[in-house]
C-alpha cells in the first residue's frame, strides 16, 4: 500500500477568477479572428473614393463682380457649399442670391449629387449660373 491519498483544497474564489479569465481569453481570441480575417472588409472600406478632400473654388461673375463659390468635400461627400466673398453690396443688388445658393446646397447635401437639382422659380437663371459654378468646383475635386 504505497499510495497515499492527496487532498487538494480549492477555494471557490480562485475557480471563479480562473473561469472569468478563461472566458475573456476565448472572447479576445474570437474578436481578433473576426477583426483580422482576410476577407472581412467592412462596407465603409468599399465605398469608392470620389473626391480629393479639400476646399475648391470657382468664380461666378454677376454684374461685373466676381463671386467665388466655395465647395468643401471629403473622400465621398460634399460637405459645404457657400460664397466665400459675398458682401453687403452684392446682397443688396441681388437679394435672392443667398436663398438660391442655400436651396441648391440643401438639395446637393441630400442627394450628394448634382443630378436632378430643381431650380427655384423665383431665380431660375441665377440658380443655373450658381449650379454651373458648383459643377466646375466639383469637377476640380473629382478623383481622376
Amino acid at each position: 500500500m504505497g499510495s497515499k491519498t492527496k487532498i487538494i483544497v480549492l477555494h471557490m474564489k480562485e475557480i471563479i477568477y480562473t473561469a472569468v479569465f478563461a472566458a475573456l481569453g476565448i472572447l479576445l481570441i474570437i474578436l481578433l479572428v473576426v477583426m483580422f480575417r482576410p476577407g472581412g472588409k467592412d462596407k465603409s472600406a468599399d465605398t469608392k473614393k470620389q473626391y480629393t478632400p479639400g476646399v475648391y473654388t470657382s468664380t461666378l461673375t454677376l454684374n461685373n463682380t466676381n463671386l467665388e463659390v466655395e465647395v468643401s468635400v471629403d473622400e465621398s461627400h460634399i460637405n459645404s457649399i457657400r460664397f466665400s466673398n459675398l458682401d453687403e453690396a452684392m446682397t443688396t443688388m441681388f437679394p435672392l442670391i443667398q436663398p438660391a445658393i442655400e436651396d441648391i446646397a440643401d438639395q446637393v447635401y441630400d442627394k450628394q449629387s448634382l443630378e436632378d437639382i430643381s431650380l427655384s422659380d423665383d431665380t431660375p437663371y441665377t440658380s443655373q449660373v450658381i449650379l454651373d459654378a458648383i459643377k466646375e468646383a466639383i469637377e476640380k475635386a473629382a478623383v481622376k
